[in-house]
């Protein structure tokens, strides 16, 4: 991993995603401590309006309700004084409030806003700065006010007459706010504090995501992951095999072109993140896919109207099993190669075994000759002439077509090789069929018949019944033996993972029941295997034909 950092990422002086992680982290942390901060001192600041404006409250109240403050501005209003009374007249009052509290400044102001006296003396005579106060209409209010560009929080008390109640003029108390740096300075001990250990604890914590990201992502920036993903999934997309994974949740993580072509999923909008048993497959698919313990290898299984081949391996990461991938090949073509090299070996079965049985009557009737037994000879030939006169007039008196008729002969005689008596139902009948049709059902039958001779071998009076019957525009063959059966919990397993009992033999084993299901479901028919009454295994196949014109 190392070579391939120094590959990709590292030789452009690219950061890692871990780095960028931190990097970001920190920004965070940062805006995060500037932010507390602000928020520290708007707080402080929504504090101070409170706590002062109460304060302020308290003075303008006290000032505006002083005897001698009411007496210089009654003199106003009676006309006994200036408007512009001596500034001098009311300092005294002033002062006096601005020493009973913290106040900046208090103003006395007069009914049409001008300062009559303050305790900045240059404010005198000025208009007074009332922000959006409703003091001058006789009521109390308290908030903020800009005096000369600085933020202040004020109170404007009414100053009410002692004769008639009426509105002489207000008293306005201001506090103006602490700078910034000011309540810096004043919070900096406990800010610092705080704000140190929200860092360090942020700092450490990621570092710690840092080193985890790095873990998880082999220390690769995002380009480099970025351009992984993109190979991932055109490598996924390009290779002609089907390939699958699957979580340990039983949802698809990945599927490539193939598979979905494999599987018949072209037309699905999304299988990826769906669980596998809800994509409407057959259920020995899903086990294939699913199916959790040991890895499997070539497994045969029909998809549909395909033969697909399995392989399934356990995957994981850090020793966690995070789930399966399986490949699929789709050897349809294959399997029907596989067919006609099938076809052959059975002919050259049943041929050697025609072979086998004239040898034994040539050296039979050899020796009744040289026993000078003629007559035996001669009764010899006329058994083994009507013997097989009789068998070929049994078959084809009911079987039409010579080809499938030629078969069952053969293999008569395979069974009769192997000590199996192999009967055809007297109401078995088949017309003369196409030749696509033709090779098709042989090797259904072929198949069926040497699995019931093999199976029905050894047993006492070996016996395998054969039924064909064409019924409108479908063909039914019963194949039965009285062999030792297949048991319940495999009669699927037989047709779709090349079950077999036989020894490996050229050609391979296990793949005759496959195929016949593989030639019925392409046919739109189908196969199933129960108990006999003979106690063996009974084979069901229905499988759809075309009748030769003229035919009945």
């Amino acid at each position: 991993m190392s070579s391939l950092r120094s590959r990709i990422g590292w030789r452009r002086g690219e950061l890692t995603l871990a780095a960028k992680v931190l990097l970001l982290q920190l920004a965070v942390i940062a805006f995060l401590l500037i932010a507390v901060g602000v928020l520290s001192i708007r707080q402080s600041n929504a504090d101070f309006a409170d706590d002062q404006g109460a304060q302020m409250r308290s003075v303008a109240e006290y000032v505006a309700t002083l005897p001698g403050v009411r007496g210089q501005l009654q003199s106003v209003a009676d006309g006994e004084a200036p408007a512009s009374t001596n500034p001098q007249l009311l300092a005294p009052y002033v002062e006096q409030g601005v020493s009973l509290s913290s106040a900046t400044d208090v103003m006395v102001v007069s009914l049409d806003g001008v300062v009559l006296a303050a305790t900045d003396p240059s404010r005198v005579g000025d208009q007074a700065d009332l922000g959006d106060s409703d003091g001058l209409e006789g009521r109390g209010w308290t908030g903020d006010v800009e005096p000369d560009g600085e933020r202040a929080v004020a109170h404007h008390a009414p100053i009410l007459s002692e004769v008639d109640g009426s509105l002489l003029g207000i008293v306005a108390a201001e506090q103006t706010y602490p700078s910034v740096a000011d309540q810096v300075a004043t919070a900096a001990p406990d800010l610092a504090l705080f704000l140190g250990l929200g860092a360090l604890l942020g700092l450490g914590g990621t570092w710690v995501v840092s080193r985890m990201v790095r873990r998880s992502t082999r220390g690769l920036g995002t380009t480099e992951l970025a351009n992984l993903a993109d190979h991932r999934e055109a490598l996924l997309h390009a290779i002609r095999e089907g390939v699958v994974g699957v979580g340990t949740d039983g949802r698809v993580t990945v599927m490539n072109d193939a598979a979905r072509a494999t599987l018949g999923l072209e037309h699905d909008p999304d299988p990826v993140g769906r669980p596998v048993a809800d994509l409407g497959l057959d259920p020995h698919v899903v086990a294939l896919l699913t199916g959790q313990g040991d890895d499997i290898h070539d497994a045969l299984a029909l998809v549909g109207t395909r033969a697909v081949v399995f392989n399934r391996g356990s995957a994981s990461t850090g020793g966690r099993g995070i789930g399966t991938v399986t490949t699929l090949r789709d050897r349809t073509e294959l399997v029907s190669l596989q067919n006609q090299l099938s076809s052959n070996l059975s002919i050259t079965d049943t041929l050697r075994a025609q072979t086998h049985e004239f040898d034994n009557r040539l050296h039979t009737i050899s020796g009744l000759v040289q026993l000078e037994e003629y007559d035996e000879v001669a009764a010899l030939v006329g058994t083994l002439t009507r013997h097989r006169a009789d068998v070929s007039e049994r078959v084809s008196k009911r079987l039409l077509d010579p080809a499938v008729a030629a078969l069952v002969i053969a293999k008569d005689a395979v069974a009769d090789e192997r000590g199996v008596t192999l009967e055809l139902d007297p109401g078995s009948r088949l017309p003369a069929l196409p030749p696509d049709e033709v090779a098709d059902l042989t090797t259904v039958l072929g198949n069926l018949v040497d699995n019931a001779v093999d199976a029905a071998a050894g047993s006492e009076d070996p016996l395998v019944e054969l039924w064909i019957l064409a019924d409108g525009d479908t063909v039914h063959v019963r194949v039965r033996d009285n062999g030792p059966g297949v048991p319940e919990d495999l009669r699927d397993a037989i047709f779709v993972r090349g079950f077999s009992t036989k020894p490996e033999v050229l050609g391979g084993r296990g793949i005759g029941l496959p195929l016949v299901r593989l030639i019925c479901a392409q046919r739109g028919g189908s196969v199933t295997v129960d108990a006999a009454d003979t106690g063996g295994a009974e084979f069901l196949v229905t499988m759809p034909i075309n009748r030769q014109d003229g035919e009945p």
